[in-house]
Protein backbone atom coordinates (compact mmCIF):
# COMPACT_ATOMS: atom_id res chain seq x y z
CA UNK A 1 0.00 0.00 0.00
CA UNK A 2 1.57 3.31 -0.46
CA UNK A 3 1.31 6.62 0.81
CA UNK A 4 1.14 10.30 -0.99
CA UNK A 5 3.31 10.63 -3.85
CA UNK A 6 4.95 13.89 -4.99
CA UNK A 7 2.25 16.43 -6.42
CA UNK A 8 2.16 16.51 -10.53
CA UNK A 9 0.69 18.30 -12.59
CA UNK A 10 -2.54 16.07 -13.54
CA UNK A 11 -5.04 17.68 -17.03
CA UNK A 12 -8.17 19.11 -15.81
CA UNK A 13 -11.08 16.84 -16.98
CA UNK A 14 -13.31 18.90 -19.39
CA UNK A 15 -16.97 18.87 -18.67
CA UNK A 16 -18.39 16.80 -21.48
CA UNK A 17 -16.44 13.78 -20.26
CA UNK A 18 -18.20 10.99 -18.22
CA UNK A 19 -18.05 11.53 -14.61
CA UNK A 20 -20.01 9.01 -11.97
CA UNK A 21 -22.13 11.98 -9.99
CA UNK A 22 -24.46 14.46 -10.84
CA UNK A 23 -22.90 17.84 -11.62
CA UNK A 24 -24.53 21.23 -10.91
CA UNK A 25 -25.40 24.09 -13.00
CA UNK A 26 -22.32 26.84 -12.91
CA UNK A 27 -23.30 29.84 -11.93
CA UNK A 28 -21.03 32.47 -13.04
CA UNK A 29 -19.86 35.53 -11.81
CA UNK A 30 -16.86 38.03 -13.12
CA UNK A 31 -13.30 37.39 -11.26
CA UNK A 32 -11.17 40.43 -12.86
CA UNK A 33 -11.88 38.97 -16.23
CA UNK A 34 -12.55 35.55 -15.44
CA UNK A 35 -15.50 33.53 -15.12
CA UNK A 36 -16.21 31.77 -11.71
CA UNK A 37 -18.16 28.65 -11.59
CA UNK A 38 -19.78 27.32 -8.62
CA UNK A 39 -20.90 24.03 -7.71
CA UNK A 40 -22.54 21.93 -5.59
CA UNK A 41 -21.16 18.24 -6.14
CA UNK A 42 -18.26 16.59 -6.52
CA UNK A 43 -17.44 13.96 -9.84
CA UNK A 44 -15.67 10.37 -9.28
CA UNK A 45 -14.41 8.86 -12.27
CA UNK A 46 -13.02 4.78 -11.84
CA UNK A 47 -10.74 5.32 -15.26
CA UNK A 48 -8.74 2.16 -14.44
CA UNK A 49 -9.04 -1.08 -12.46
CA UNK A 50 -8.05 -4.46 -11.95
CA UNK A 51 -10.19 -5.82 -9.52
CA UNK A 52 -12.48 -8.85 -9.09
CA UNK A 53 -14.09 -11.35 -6.38
CA UNK A 54 -12.04 -14.20 -7.88
CA UNK A 55 -8.90 -12.21 -7.31
CA UNK A 56 -9.78 -12.75 -3.21
CA UNK A 57 -9.92 -16.38 -3.44
CA UNK A 58 -6.60 -17.04 -5.07
CA UNK A 59 -5.21 -15.10 -2.38
CA UNK A 60 -6.72 -16.34 0.37
CA UNK A 61 -6.48 -20.07 -0.68
CA UNK A 62 -2.45 -20.24 -0.97
CA UNK A 63 -1.87 -21.19 2.65
CA UNK A 64 -3.26 -24.16 2.24
CA UNK A 65 -2.90 -24.67 -1.28
CA UNK A 66 0.26 -23.82 -2.35
CA UNK A 67 1.06 -23.60 -6.16
CA UNK A 68 -1.99 -25.22 -6.57
CA UNK A 69 -3.98 -22.00 -5.49
CA UNK A 70 -3.60 -21.17 -9.21
CA UNK A 71 -6.12 -22.91 -10.70
CA UNK A 72 -8.30 -20.37 -8.35
CA UNK A 73 -6.54 -17.49 -10.39
CA UNK A 74 -10.06 -17.87 -12.94
CA UNK A 75 -11.97 -19.16 -9.95
CA UNK A 76 -16.07 -19.25 -9.74
CA UNK A 77 -16.14 -16.40 -7.58
CA UNK A 78 -20.01 -16.93 -7.04
CA UNK A 79 -19.48 -20.63 -5.55
CA UNK A 80 -16.87 -19.23 -3.04
CA UNK A 81 -19.44 -16.72 -1.66
CA UNK A 82 -18.80 -18.21 1.55
CA UNK A 83 -15.36 -17.70 1.42
CA UNK A 84 -15.54 -14.47 0.93
CA UNK A 85 -18.00 -13.78 3.85
CA UNK A 86 -15.48 -16.10 5.66
CA UNK A 87 -12.68 -13.71 5.50
CA UNK A 88 -14.62 -10.73 6.46
CA UNK A 89 -16.16 -11.65 8.80
CA UNK A 90 -13.34 -13.23 10.81
CA UNK A 91 -11.10 -10.10 9.66
CA UNK A 92 -8.81 -11.56 7.25
CA UNK A 93 -7.80 -8.70 5.33
CA UNK A 94 -4.85 -9.13 3.32
CA UNK A 95 -6.80 -11.31 0.68
CA UNK A 96 -8.72 -8.08 -0.43
CA UNK A 97 -5.17 -6.55 -1.12
CA UNK A 98 -4.69 -7.83 -4.66
CA UNK A 99 -6.67 -5.86 -6.37
CA UNK A 100 -6.47 -2.30 -7.68
CA UNK A 101 -8.62 0.28 -8.48
CA UNK A 102 -8.04 4.27 -10.24
CA UNK A 103 -10.31 7.21 -9.36
CA UNK A 104 -9.77 10.72 -11.05
CA UNK A 105 -11.12 12.95 -8.62
CA UNK A 106 -12.57 16.43 -9.09
CA UNK A 107 -13.31 18.00 -5.61
CA UNK A 108 -12.88 21.11 -3.41
CA UNK A 109 -9.76 20.87 -2.20
CA UNK A 110 -10.92 20.62 1.65
CA UNK A 111 -12.11 17.50 0.50
CA UNK A 112 -8.69 16.28 -0.59
CA UNK A 113 -7.05 17.43 2.73
CA UNK A 114 -9.64 14.66 4.91
CA UNK A 115 -9.00 12.49 1.79
CA UNK A 116 -5.21 12.14 2.31
CA UNK A 117 -5.41 11.70 5.85
CA UNK A 118 -5.83 8.10 4.69
CA UNK A 119 -2.41 7.03 4.12
CA UNK A 120 -3.33 3.90 2.36
CA UNK A 121 -3.64 5.19 -1.09
CA UNK A 122 -1.62 6.56 -3.64
CA UNK A 123 -2.62 10.28 -4.67
CA UNK A 124 -1.30 12.35 -7.55
CA UNK A 125 -2.90 15.63 -7.66
CA UNK A 126 -3.13 18.76 -9.84
CA UNK A 127 -0.44 21.59 -9.01
CA UNK A 128 -1.10 25.19 -8.20
CA UNK A 129 3.04 25.84 -8.79
CA UNK A 130 2.82 24.56 -12.74
CA UNK A 131 -0.49 25.19 -13.50
CA UNK A 132 -2.98 28.20 -13.68
CA UNK A 133 -5.66 27.44 -11.26
CA UNK A 134 -9.38 27.45 -13.12
CA UNK A 135 -12.04 29.64 -11.35
CA UNK A 136 -14.19 26.09 -9.58
CA UNK A 137 -15.83 26.93 -6.35
CA UNK A 138 -17.77 24.63 -4.11
CA UNK A 139 -20.74 26.17 -2.76
CA UNK A 140 -23.46 23.72 -0.66
CA UNK A 141 -26.59 23.13 -2.06
CA UNK A 142 -29.96 23.87 -0.89
CA UNK A 143 -29.99 19.98 0.58
CA UNK A 144 -26.66 20.73 2.61
CA UNK A 145 -27.51 20.72 6.24
CA UNK A 146 -25.77 23.42 8.07
CA UNK A 147 -26.87 23.42 11.65
CA UNK A 148 -25.07 21.23 13.94
CA UNK A 149 -26.31 20.16 16.65
CA UNK A 150 -25.22 18.22 19.67
CA UNK A 151 -21.41 17.47 20.92
CA UNK A 152 -18.30 16.17 19.22
CA UNK A 153 -18.87 12.26 18.24
CA UNK A 154 -22.38 12.67 19.38
CA UNK A 155 -23.62 15.55 16.64
CA UNK A 156 -26.03 15.66 13.78
CA UNK A 157 -26.90 18.26 11.54
CA UNK A 158 -30.13 19.67 10.60
CA UNK A 159 -31.22 21.99 7.65
CA UNK A 160 -30.96 25.47 7.98
CA UNK A 161 -32.81 28.22 7.70
CA UNK A 162 -33.59 29.75 3.84
CA UNK A 163 -31.90 32.97 5.70
CA UNK A 164 -28.91 31.14 6.73
CA UNK A 165 -28.59 29.17 3.10
CA UNK A 166 -29.06 32.37 1.46
CA UNK A 167 -26.40 33.63 3.59
CA UNK A 168 -23.64 31.18 3.15
CA UNK A 169 -24.51 31.22 -0.52
CA UNK A 170 -23.83 35.19 -0.96
CA UNK A 171 -20.95 35.17 1.56
CA UNK A 172 -19.40 31.82 -0.42
CA UNK A 173 -19.71 33.65 -3.99
CA UNK A 174 -18.31 37.24 -2.96
CA UNK A 175 -15.15 35.93 -1.28
CA UNK A 176 -14.03 33.12 -3.53
CA UNK A 177 -14.55 35.90 -6.72
CA UNK A 178 -12.73 38.38 -4.96
CA UNK A 179 -9.98 35.72 -3.64
CA UNK A 180 -9.32 34.85 -7.50
CA UNK A 181 -10.08 38.47 -8.97
CA UNK A 182 -6.53 38.69 -6.04
CA UNK A 183 -5.30 35.69 -7.43
CA UNK A 184 -5.17 36.94 -11.61
CA UNK A 185 -3.72 39.99 -10.49
CA UNK A 186 -0.86 39.02 -9.41
CA UNK A 187 -0.31 36.51 -12.49
CA UNK A 188 -0.69 39.52 -14.38
CA UNK A 189 1.75 41.24 -12.44
CA UNK A 190 4.34 38.35 -13.02
CA UNK A 191 3.93 36.84 -9.52
CA UNK A 192 5.14 33.60 -9.30
CA UNK A 193 1.94 31.05 -9.42
CA UNK A 194 3.18 29.28 -6.24
CA UNK A 195 2.82 32.50 -4.47
CA UNK A 196 -0.66 33.79 -6.07
CA UNK A 197 -2.16 31.05 -5.11
CA UNK A 198 -1.88 31.39 -1.15
CA UNK A 199 -4.85 33.81 -1.43
CA UNK A 200 -7.04 31.35 -2.64
CA UNK A 201 -9.87 29.64 -0.63
CA UNK A 202 -10.00 26.04 -0.10
CA UNK A 203 -13.40 25.66 -1.76
CA UNK A 204 -11.86 25.86 -5.06
CA UNK A 205 -11.88 22.83 -6.86
CA UNK A 206 -8.62 20.47 -7.05
CA UNK A 207 -8.10 17.27 -9.31
CA UNK A 208 -5.95 13.95 -8.56
CA UNK A 209 -5.84 10.23 -9.15
CA UNK A 210 -6.01 8.23 -6.47
CA UNK A 211 -5.42 4.69 -6.18
CA UNK A 212 -6.22 2.10 -3.96
CA UNK A 213 -7.17 -1.72 -3.02
CA UNK A 214 -10.47 -2.91 -1.81
CA UNK A 215 -9.32 -3.45 1.86
CA UNK A 216 -8.00 -0.03 1.72
CA UNK A 217 -11.05 1.07 0.06
CA UNK A 218 -13.58 -0.65 3.07
CA UNK A 219 -11.03 1.25 5.63
CA UNK A 220 -12.32 4.84 3.92
CA UNK A 221 -15.75 3.85 3.52
CA UNK A 222 -16.18 2.61 7.26
CA UNK A 223 -15.07 6.62 8.33
CA UNK A 224 -16.22 8.31 5.69
CA UNK A 225 -19.54 6.92 5.07
CA UNK A 226 -22.92 7.32 7.71
CA UNK A 227 -24.82 3.90 7.60
CA UNK A 228 -27.55 2.63 9.74
CA UNK A 229 -25.74 -0.71 8.72
CA UNK A 230 -22.34 0.61 10.27
CA UNK A 231 -21.36 -1.51 13.61
CA UNK A 232 -19.02 1.52 14.67
CA UNK A 233 -20.99 4.62 14.07
CA UNK A 234 -18.99 7.46 11.91
CA UNK A 235 -20.13 11.14 11.51
CA UNK A 236 -18.06 12.56 8.44
CA UNK A 237 -18.07 15.84 6.55
CA UNK A 238 -20.60 15.24 4.16
CA UNK A 239 -18.57 16.47 1.07
CA UNK A 240 -16.18 14.08 1.77
CA UNK A 241 -19.20 11.70 2.42
CA UNK A 242 -20.15 12.08 -1.56
CA UNK A 243 -16.76 11.42 -2.72
CA UNK A 244 -16.97 8.19 -0.41
CA UNK A 245 -20.10 6.94 -2.12
CA UNK A 246 -19.60 6.94 -5.58
CA UNK A 247 -16.14 5.20 -4.79
CA UNK A 248 -17.92 2.87 -3.08
CA UNK A 249 -21.16 2.07 -6.21
CA UNK A 250 -18.00 2.19 -8.35
CA UNK A 251 -15.99 -0.86 -6.23
CA UNK A 252 -19.82 -2.76 -5.93
CA UNK A 253 -19.83 -3.38 -9.85
CA UNK A 254 -16.44 -4.41 -9.82
CA UNK A 255 -16.27 -7.16 -6.98
CA UNK A 256 -20.28 -7.07 -5.47
CA UNK A 257 -19.70 -10.77 -3.11
CA UNK A 258 -16.61 -8.75 -1.49
CA UNK A 259 -19.01 -5.44 -1.22
CA UNK A 260 -21.95 -7.41 -0.29
CA UNK A 261 -20.04 -9.28 2.81
CA UNK A 262 -18.65 -5.97 3.75
CA UNK A 263 -22.11 -4.71 4.13
CA UNK A 264 -23.34 -7.94 6.22
CA UNK A 265 -20.27 -7.25 8.63
CA UNK A 266 -21.30 -4.25 9.70
CA UNK A 267 -18.86 -2.18 7.08
CA UNK A 268 -15.76 -2.77 9.51
CA UNK A 269 -12.41 -2.93 7.15
CA UNK A 270 -11.42 -6.44 7.73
Amino acid sequence: MGGATAATDVDARTDDQAVTGERSEPVAAEADGAEAEFRDDVSVELVRSAARDADVLFAARVSTKGEQSLDDVEADAERSRGLINYLMRSRHGSPFEHNSMTFYVHAPIFVFRELMRHRIASYNEESGRYRELRPVFYVPGPERRLVQEGKPGHYQFVSGTPEQHALVERETREQCTRAYASYQRMLAAGVAREVARIVLPLTIYSSAYVTVNARSLMNILSLRTNREESAVPSYPQREIEMVAERMEAAWAGLMPLSHAAFVRNGRVSP
